[in-house]
C-alpha cells in the first residue's frame, strides 16, 4: 500500500470505529432506559442489577453488531469518501490520471474485510452464545416458565412437554413416544418430571433426560436408548434433543451457523421449514449484498463532487433503507413460500447487482 492508500485506509478505520461505538452505545442507552424495570423486577440490590445489565448487554451488542454490520460499514465508507471529496483531496488525484476506483480501493478493501468480520461473528460467535441471546432480560436466574415444543431425535423418538424452567433444566410433565422400529410396538412413556443431564465422559447416564414418576413404571423390554434406573425412573439418551431444542422460540435458527442450517435441511426427518432454507441461502448472499451496498453508496457520493457531505451521506442511508427493505420483502415472500428459497435470497443480488455496476461506471473520473 502506498502512503495515500494507508492514509485513506486508516481514515476509514477511524470512521468505522466512531460509527460502531456511537450506534451500539445509542442502542444500549435507549433500550436500557426503556426496559430498566425489567432488570430490577426479579433482582434486589444495586450490584446484582448492574451485573444483570452488564451480562445482558454484553451478549446483546454482539447481536446488534450482526444486524448493523453492513450499515456501519456503509456509513464509515460514505463519511470517509465524502470528507476526502469535501476537502478537495480527490481532484488532484483524478487530475493526475488516477482512476476513481483506484483512489477508493483502500476503502473497498477495508469494507470487504469488515464485512468478512461480520460473517465470522455470525458463524463463530453468535452460535456459541445463542442461549444467552434467546434469554429474556427479566429472567436472569432462569425462573421464568417456558413453553415446550415437540422435537424428534435422530433415531425417530418424539419428545415433548408442557412447561419448563431453565433453572435446573426441568420439563414438567414430559412425554416420550418410541417408534415401532425401536420397540415391539408404538411405546408411550409419560413422566411427571424430566431433567436434562448434559453429556459428561465420567457419567454413563448423561447426554439425555432423567425421567421420574413415569407411567408405565416398569418396561419388560427396553428400547436401545432407554435405561431403567428404578421403578418409575428411566434415563433417555438423546443425540439432538436437549433442553434448548425443546424450549427455543420459533426464530432459533437465526442464531445457528450456516453448517448447522445445512444439517437441518439434509436430515431425513427434518421439518423442512421454508424459513430455514431461505436463511441458509441468505447466508451465502450476505457478503455479496454487503459489497454491493457499499459500492452503490459510494457511487451516489462520487457522482456529484459539489454535493454537501451530509446530504450525500443521507442519500447513502436512503439507498441503504431501500436496499434492506427489498431484502426483507424477498425474505418475507420466501418464508411465506410465495418464492422459492434460493430465488428469495438471490433476487436482491440479481436486481441490485447490475444497478450497482451501472452507477459505479457512471462516476466521473
Amino acid at each position: 500500500m502506498r502512503i495515500l492508500d494507508r492514509l485513506l485506509f486508516v481514515a476509514f478505520l477511524k470512521a468505522y470505529a466512531i460509527c460502531l461505538v456511537s450506534l451500539l452505545s445509542l442502542y444500549v442507552v435507549i433500550d436500557l432506559f426503556t426496559n430498566l424495570e425489567d432488570f430490577a423486577q426479579h433482582t434486589s440490590g444495586l450490584m446484582p442489577i448492574l451485573n444483570n445489565i452488564g451480562r445482558y448487554y454484553g451478549y446483546k451488542v454482539v447481536q446488534i453488531f450482526d444486524r448493523l454490520c453492513e450499515a456501519i460499514v456503509l456509513l464509515a465508507a460514505a463519511f470517509t469518501v465524502a470528507w476526502v471529496q469535501r476537502n478537495n483531496e480527490l481532484l488532484p488525484l483524478l487530475s493526475a490520471g488516477v482512476p476513481t476506483w483506484r483512489v477508493i480501493m483502500p476503502v473497498l478493501v477495508g469494507a470487504a474485510s469488515l464485512i468478512g468480520l461480520g460473517a465470522a461473528n455470525q458463524e463463530l460467535v453468535i452460535p456459541r452464545i445463542a442461549d444467552a441471546l434467546l434469554a429474556d432480560r427479566d429472567d436472569p436466574h432462569g425462573e421464568k416458565t417456558l413453553v415446550v415444543a415437540g422435537a424428534y431425535d435422530s433415531n425417530g423418538i418424539h419428545i415433548e412437554g408442557t412447561e419448563a424452567k431453565r433453572n435446573g433444566l426441568i420439563v414438567r410433565p414430559f412425554y416420550v413416544t418410541v417408534p415401532e422400529s425401536l420397540a415391539d410396538g408404538l411405546l408411550h412413556i409419560s413422566a411427571k418430571e424430566a431433567c436434562y443431564v448434559p453429556a459428561s465422559p465420567d457419567n454413563p447416564n448423561s447426554g439425555g433426560w432423567l425421567m421420574t414418576g413415569t407411567i408405565p413404571a416398569v418396561l419388560d423390554k427396553l428400547p436401545p436408548s432407554i435405561t431403567q434406573l428404578d421403578p418409575g425412573q428411566f434415563f433417555l439418551h438423546t443425540t439432538d434433543v436437549d433442553f434448548d431444542v425443546l424450549t427455543r422460540n420459533r426464530q432459533w435458527f437465526m442464531f445457528a451457523s450456516t453448517n448447522r442450517l445445512r444439517e437441518l435441511l439434509t436430515r431425513p426427518d427434518a421439518r423442512r421449514m421454508a424459513a430455514i432454507a431461505v436463511q441458509f441461502h441468505m447466508r451465502l448472499t450476505r457478503p455479496i449484498l454487503g459489497l454491493l451496498l457499499v459500492t452503490l453508496g459510494l457511487s451516489v457520493i462520487l457522482r456529484d463532487a459539489h454535493r454537501n457531505v451530509f446530504i450525500g451521506t443521507g442519500l447513502c442511508l436512503g439507498n441503504c433503507a431501500l436496499f434492506f427493505a427489498a431484502i426483507f420483502a424477498c425474505k418475507h415472500l420466501g418464508d411465506s413460500e410465495y418464492l422459492s428459497p434460493h430465488l428469495a435470497a438471490w433476487a436482491p443480488v440479481l436486481v441490485f447487482g447490475p444497478l450497482t455496476f451501472m452507477s459505479f461506471d457512471a462516476i466521473h473520473t
